[in-house]
């Protein structure tokens, strides 16, 4: 039964993690989405599906890994809907080598094209960068996605590898 009481501890937890996590939401949502309109979008159902799922946070876990497992499944479930709107390829880690990769200078687009690959990652993959760019543990982050985190550090350390070598220009006999 929800009462006048319940809602209103709902809204002030709400409060509270859109307080805490709001940047943090919208770097998640930047990195699922790279229209600023649908991302605006995203942003707002990340935020309602936060909202909703605050009825039954029971503390088991901390208010930061529910905020972000709300949040990426929120975005994963955003993704899916696209996909079957509008077909769009999605690779793996093993596939990103293969990506053209333009020697870029500037950090704003150095920044847009780490977004860019970011975005084109399978959302699992997705999932544990942002999460770790976002300063969560390997253990924080199995928590969260499911993984171990032995998993969750190698997927982690190979995703960092593959955006080093890019950037650094180190790949395909770049100087």
């Amino acid at each position: 039964m929800v009462t006048t009481s319940n809602v209103r501890g709902q809204d002030d937890l709400y409060e509270q993690a859109a307080s805490e996590f709001g940047a943090a939401l919208a770097r998640l949502a930047r990195g699922y989405e790279a229209d600023p309109d649908k991302r605006r979008d995203l942003l707002q159902e990340i935020h309602l599906s936060l909202w909703r799922s605050l009825e039954g946070f029971n503390g088991s876990c901390s208010l930061r890994t529910w905020v972000y497992r709300v949040a990426h499944n929120a975005a994963n479930s955003y993704v899916i809907r696209q996909r079957r709107a509008r077909p769009q390829t999605m690779i793996g880690l093993d596939e990103i080598d293969a990506l053209p990769i333009e020697p870029e200078t500037d950090r704003k687009m150095a920044l847009n094209q780490l977004t860019g690959l970011i975005q084109r990652l399978k959302p699992l993959d997705r999932q544990v960068i942002l999460a770790w760019l976002d300063g969560m543990d390997a253990a924080e982050i199995g928590e969260l996605t499911g993984l171990s985190s032995g998993n969750v550090a190698t997927k982690v350390h190979r995703i960092k590898s593959i955006l080093a070598r890019d950037f650094q220009g180190g790949r395909n006999g770049r100087p």
